[in-house]
């Protein structure tokens, strides 16, 4: 996996700031697989059955599942045919009690997806369609002391190669300029082979 900070448009203001930007991948729970050692016939000393299980217990189960759930993959990897998901979190550090109370005024998240195929990205948060979602877009969310902003992101893939996720948040510093911060992450995803061989039928045998 290759990792990429692309100077923004923060890093040319330097004026203090307290957001901070989390980019968490998120996947489906799996079980984790243990593989259970067999009862051994011999008389020797063997080793103890549950060294082999993921959850060692009292009753120990053959069973290649065991009741953990497992690690997801790594952050970059990815296949053709899933779906790419991920939270983005804009998080006020300030903590609380200082006085007078800091607000984070006007934060906004903005994601696009860059694919191999196309120069344009893919903008992955859809344009709100409530009217109070209306008010969101345009003017951002006020963030207290130890708040956060989050999203959810969806993308398929369908194209194997190098894609780029971009994400930006948007603030309203004491300048009155809006300030962005963006992070790019680039990650490969491989199509499954499929071969196939080409022969004569042996005589004698068919196809039904």
């Amino acid at each position: 996996m290759a990792h990429k900070r692309v100077p923004s448009t923060i890093d040319a203001v330097k004026e203090p700031h307290s957001v901070s930007l989390k980019v968490l991948r998120l996947s489906r729970p799996s079980l984790s697989i243990q593989h259970p050692l067999p009862p051994s016939p011999s008389p020797s000393p063997s080793p103890d059955p549950t060294a082999s299980l993921a959850y060692p217990s009292t009753k120990p189960d053959a069973f290649i599942l065991s009741p953990l759930l497992t690690l997801p993959p790594a952050f970059g990897s990815a296949y053709v045919g899933e779906t790419f998901s991920c939270t983005l979190c804009a998080n006020n550090e300030i903590l609380p009690g200082i006085t007078p109370p800091k607000t984070i005024s006007n934060v906004r998240i903005e994601a696009e997806m860059k694919i191999p195929s196309s120069a344009t990205p893919t903008s992955l948060l859809s344009p709100p369609s409530s009217s109070s979602d209306e008010d969101e877009k345009d003017t951002g969310v006020d963030l207290d002391a130890s708040k956060s902003l989050q999203k959810i992101v969806n993308f398929d893939l369908k194209e194997e190669g190098s894609h780029v996720l971009a994400v930006t948040v948007t603030v309203y510093g004491r300048s009155h300029q809006s300030r962005a911060l963006a992070l790019f992450f680039f990650f490969f995803s491989d199509e499954m082979g499929v071969g196939s061989t080409v022969g004569e039928l042996w005589r004698g045998h068919d196809l039904s």
